[in-house]
C-alpha cells in the first residue's frame, strides 16, 4: 500500500499530516530518508544519507574570497559581495567592505573576477575507454582507474566540482568516489549509480560492446525480479542514484523503480521512443537525453514532474567525429540530428520539464573540456534560457535533480564550500567560463592559478635510528 492509499483507508488529509499535495506525491515516488532523521543528524554528503558521527570536517582555518562579483546561483543577479569559508562550509556572503571574518582567516583578492557555485555534470563515464586502446587495457582495473583519475582532473580544472557518474565498471567510481571525499585525490565529488541496468542485448549490452573480462559497466537483466535484483546490487556496493536504459517492460521498470525508492534513490533513464512512455507509466524520475519522444510524452513528464538531463551537444560531437551518425546499436533505431534534438529539448522548455545540463562525454571528448560543457549551456541559451539562467541549471538546478540541494548548488551560508573563481563575468558571456583560475571543493583548494594543487605532505614524526642520539 503507497503512502497516499495509506492515509486514506485511515481517514487521513493532507491537512492532518500538515503537507501539500505534491508532498505525497514526492513520497509515492522515491522515500526522502530525511523525513525519518532528526535535523541534528549528522549524514554522508551523499543521497544515500547514511548517519555519520558528529564533529569538524574538512580542513583547519578560513579562506575569504574578497572583492568579487558573487553570483551565488540561487536566480538573483551578480552582486559585489566576500566570500567566507571556515573547515568546509560557507558561513557567510558578506556585503562589501564587511571584514567579518577571523583574523587567521587566508585571504585572496579576487577583485573583478566572479565567485559561483561549484559546476556539476549530470552525466559522465569516468571509467570509459580511450581510443586506442586494448581488449586487456579496456577490462584492466588498473587502467581503467588511472584512466578516471586523467579524466577527472579535466573536470576539476573545468570548475566542475561534482560528477554525477551514470555507468563506470565494477567498484571503480566507489573507490574514487571515497578517495575523493577524503581530499586523497584531485578530482570532483563523485555521485555513482555504478553499473547501468538494461534488458539482455539492451542499450550497452549490444555485441559485445566492452570487454569480456574484468568489471564491467553494464548488467543485463531480465524479468522483474532480476531488475530488482540488479537495484539491490548497486545499492550494495554504494550506489547513490540507478540508471536503466531500453529495452525493458513495464513491469521490468516497475519493479526496479519500486526497489530504488524504496531505498531512497533517484532513478534516471536512457530510453526514447515508446521506451520512455513506459518509463514514465513506471514512476522514473529522469530521461537522459534529447532521443526521440511525442508531445503527449513531454505532457506526461510535466504532469507527473519528471525531470530531463538533455546532453545535446555530445551529439553534435559525434554527429561530427563518427562519420555523420550513431551506427551499429540497436537502441538508437530512429531518426535523429541535431536540429531534431535541439527541437526535442526546445519542447520539453516550452512545455516547462525541469531541465539540468550533463555532457555524456566518451571516448578521448573529456579532451575538449571545458568547451562540452560551455557549449551544452550554449543549447540552453538557444531555447530561449539567459547566460545567467543556464548557470543556474548548471548549478542549482543540478543540485537539485541530484538530490543535493540541501548541501550544493547555491552560495548560501551552511552549504558544502564548493566554489569557483572566474576571471571574467560567466553569467553575461559562458566563454568566460573557461577561464576557471580557482577552484575549493569541501573547503579545499584543489585548483589554483587555474593548475591542480596539491599541497606538500606533513612528515610524521618518526622515532629516530636504534642507538643514534638526536
Amino acid at each position: 500500500m503507497t503512502f497516499g492509499r495509506y492515509c486514506i483507508a485511515v481517514g487521513l488529509t493532507l491537512g492532518t499530516l500538515g503537507m501539500a499535495p505534491h508532498e505525497i506525491h514526492a513520497q509515492e515516488r522515491a522515500a526522502d530518508r530525511r523525513r525519518s532523521l532528526s535535523p541534528t543528524q549528522e549524514t554522508s554528503d551523499d543521497p544515500r544519507r547514511v548517519p555519520a558521527p558528529s564533529g569538524p570536517k574538512g580542513p583547519d582555518g578560513s579562506i575569504v574570497l574578497r572583492g568579487g562579483r558573487v553570483f551565488d546561483g540561487t536566480g538573483a543577479p551578480a552582486r559585489a559581495g566576500t566570500v567566507v569559508i571556515t573547515r568546509n562550509r560557507i558561513v557567510a556572503v558578506l556585503p562589501p567592505g564587511a571584514t567579518d571574518w577571523p583574523r587567521d582567516a587566508r585571504v585572496i583578492d579576487v577583485t573583478g573576477k566572479t565567485v559561483l557555485p561549484g559546476l556539476i555534470d549530470l552525466h559522465t563515464h569516468i571509467t570509459y575507454s580511450d581510443p586506442p586502446v586494448s581488449t586487456t587495457e579496456d577490462g584492466n582495473d588498473a587502467d581503467m582507474t588511472l584512466r578516471s583519475l586523467n579524466r577527472l582532473r579535466y573536470f576539476l580544472e573545468s570548475g566542475i566540482t561534482s560528477v554525477r557518474d551514470v555507468a563506470s565498471a565494477g567498484d571503480i567510481p566507489f573507490r574514487l568516489k571515497a578517495w575523493s571525499a577524503r581530499n586523497a585525490i584531485a578530482a570532483p565529488r563523485i555521485f555513482a549509480a555504478g553499473q547501468l541496468i538494461t534488458g539482455t542485448g539492451g542499450h550497452g549490452n549490444e555485441v559485445r560492446n566492452f570487454a569480456e573480462s574484468g568489471p564491467r559497466p553494464i548488467r543485463g537483466a531480465s524479468g522483474p525480479d532480476d531488475w530488482r535484483q540488479a537495484v539491490r546490487e548497486q545499492f550494495k556496493a554504494g550506489a547513490d542514484l540507478i540508471k536503466i536504459a531500453s529495452h525493458f517492460t513495464t513491469e521490468e521498470a516497475r519493479a526496479a523503480i519500486e526497489e530504488a525508492h524504496a531505498l531512497g534513490l533517484k532513478v534516471t533513464c536512457d530510453c526514447e521512443t515508446f521506451y520512455i512512455d513506459r518509463a514514465i507509466e513506471a514512476g522514473v524520475d529522469m530521461i537522459e537525453h534529447p532521443l526521440p519522444r511525442t508531445d503527449e510524452a513531454i505532457r506526461a513528464m510535466v504532469a507527473k514532474k519528471v525531470e530531463a538531463d538533455p546532453t545535446v551537444y555530445i551529439y553534435t560531437l559525434l554527429f561530427n567525429k563518427l562519420g555523420g551518425g550513431y551506427f551499429g546499436s540497436s537502441s538508437r533505431r530512429f531518426q535523429f540530428s541535431d536540429s531534431l534534438n535541439l527541437d526535442v529539448m526546445r519542447r520539453m522548455h516550452r512545455a516547462g520539464v525541469k531541465m539540468g545540463v550533463g555532457t555524456d562525454l566518451v571516448l578521448d571528448w573529456y579532451q575538449h573540456m571545458p568547451w562540452p560543457y560551455i557549449n551544452e549551456l550554449k543549447y540552453f541559451t538557444a531555447i530561449g534560457y539567459t547566460p545567467a539562467e543556464a548557470l543556474v541549471a548548471a548549478t542549482k538546478t543540478n543540485a537539485e535533480l541530484l538530490d543535493m540541494d540541501d548541501k550544493l548548488g547555491t552560495l548560501v551560508a551552511g552549504k558544502l564550500a564548493d566554489v569557483v573563481v572566474v576571471n571574467g563575468r560567466p553569467d553575461d558571456r559562458l566563454d568566460d567560463l573557461a577561464k576557471v583560475e580557482l577552484v575549493i571543493r569541501d573547503g579545499h583548494i584543489v585548483i589554483d592559478d587555474g593548475r591542480i594543487f596539491v599541497p606538500r605532505h606533513v612528515p610524521r614524526a618518526a622515532p629516530p635510528p636504534y642507538g643514534i642520539k638526536r
